[in-house]
């Protein structure tokens, strides 16, 4: 029984590795790839790269905020286009996130989309479009988390949004990760993408008028056109690199069968010595559970690198207003604690290692899976339900076979880790009665009528 065991799992090892030879790769060369290492690198390299652009600039982000991290981006863009007036520049962010400020934070009358408007009103000879796109008819149900700022031949891919935090503005900041790509083959599939299935829709709408807030009431039916279409859509292209050459597959999709969900699920099984796995909120998919499960019973080591709750955006402290979304840390670390109590026996043994981000009050956004120092991928996806099921994610996957991104990738996890804490018991982290009064109280709740599950699913 256990040889018949161990051949059925050499059969699905194979299925996997099957799965991600035929995946279609793009030739990428060492030197035009370069991992940055913080906000500040990133900030620089971004508005650096702006300044030098010639032919078109495209950036595409969650949102891009009203502050001075915005205002520098903006700035930036208008330079570059009263020096090139025939350079094309386009901003893509979602529509829902962008008539809103941040949760948790001061409520906003004068919201991104106004501050928008302002811009088109004050620059009216400008030829920079900042377009909304709405994939679901609530932001609750979906939104674009579609990552990447493209500048003429090169990708600058992160999970950072464009605001104070994400670009270390002032003391505070976000942590992400920060690639600089120059590939055109990459870039030109990643646009291809952009212009044909989101700006080409009939929904997607230039924020700087102010007439595109009336008109999502009467799109329901295109927007719903416009997320069958996103589930079906792929990036386009044929790959130019064997298995045994540093590549890069690009991948996008919406919904839990998109192909940028089946590759994760056979790059993690596929995995024959160790996992590495950052997310900033603990709330994986069971899918995903059962697969580190089935990773750890055989033998494989697996490191999860997460955010502590006081990193964690959502995050409130015990002196501001208590509101519901103040619960979430609290349920993202109950997700961790339990998690460890069903797998103590694999940290006893040393197979999983779990790390706690924390330093200061600053946040942790960092996502990405490695395996066996061959494979990585650099996404924006939180890898939750949400982003299985409801937002519009991408990621670019590499395969260096002959490990020449080694130095680079080696140093970039210790950078990672340099501010986490080892959980070595799940009975070090708090439980729900340790909790501040008001956030126990609505836990029991919620946990009792089981809501915390959607909770888990939506946000």
């Amino acid at each position: 029984m256990i040889k018949k065991r161990k051949h059925d799992d050499l059969n699905k090892y194979d299925d996997h590795q099957i799965f991600l030879r035929a995946l279609p790769k793009i030739i990428q060369r060492v030197d035009c790839f370069k991992v940055l290492y913080s906000p500040k690198e990133f900030r620089n390299e971004l508005l650096h790269a702006i300044y030098r652009a010639c032919d078109h600039i495209v950036l595409v982000t969650l949102y891009l905020d009203d502050d001075q991290g915005g205002k520098e981006i903006i700035d930036a863009l208008l330079q570059v286009e009263r020096l090139r007036p025939q350079i094309k520049i386009r901003i893509l962010v979602d529509w829902h996130r962008a008539r809103r400020g941040r949760i948790g934070g001061v409520s906003k009358k004068y919201t991104n989309i106004d501050w928008y408007v302002d811009i088109v009103k004050q620059y009216p000879y400008s030829d920079i479009a900042i377009h909304g796109i709405p994939i679901n008819i609530n932001e609750a149900l979906g939104v674009v988390h579609f990552k990447g700022f493209i500048i003429d031949d090169q990708v600058l891919y992160s999970g950072a949004n464009l605001s104070n935090e994400y670009l270390h503005v002032h003391t505070k900041y976000r942590y992400d990760r920060y690639h600089v790509i120059r590939n055109q083959k990459l870039s030109d599939i990643m646009l291809n993408y952009i212009d044909k299935e989101l700006l080409s829709s009939k929904v997607t709408n230039n924020l700087g008028y102010g007439d595109s807030l009336k008109k999502l009431s009467k799109s329901r039916n295109n927007i719903r056109l416009l997320r069958r279409n996103l589930r079906r859509a792929c990036y386009c292209y044929q790959g130019n690199a064997t298995f045994h050459e540093l590549s890069i597959t690009p991948l996008v999709g919406l919904g839990k069968n998109s192909d940028l969900n089946k590759t994760i699920y056979h790059l993690i099984y596929s995995a024959q010595n160790k996992v590495v796995l950052c997310t900033p909120y603990f709330n994986m998919p069971t899918v995903l559970i059962r697969a580190l499960v089935f990773l750890l019973r055989r033998g494989i080591k697996i490191e999860i690198i997460v955010g502590d709750k006081i990193a964690n955006d959502f995050y409130v402290p015990e002196h501001h207003p208590f509101t519901l979304i103040s619960v979430l840390p609290y349920l993202y670390e109950l997700n961790l604690r339990y998690f460890l109590k069903k797998l103590q026996k694999y940290v006893d043994n040393k197979q999983l290692l779990v790390r706690m981000w924390r330093e200061g009050n600053n946040g942790y956004h960092v996502k990405g899976i490695w395996v066996d120092d061959e494979w990585q991928l650099i996404t924006g996806n939180n890898l939750n339900p949400r982003s299985v099921r409801f937002d519009l994610e991408n990621a670019l996957l590499v395969h260096d076979p002959c490990k020449f991104l080694f130095h680079q990738q080696y140093k970039e996890l210790n950078m990672i880790r340099m501010h986490t804490n080892h959980v070595m018991h799940y009975t070090s982290l708090q439980h729900i009665s340790d909790y501040p009064t008001r956030v126990g109280q609505l836990l029991y709740r919620i946990h009792k009528v089981r809501f915390d599950r959607l909770i888990n699913h939506i946000l």
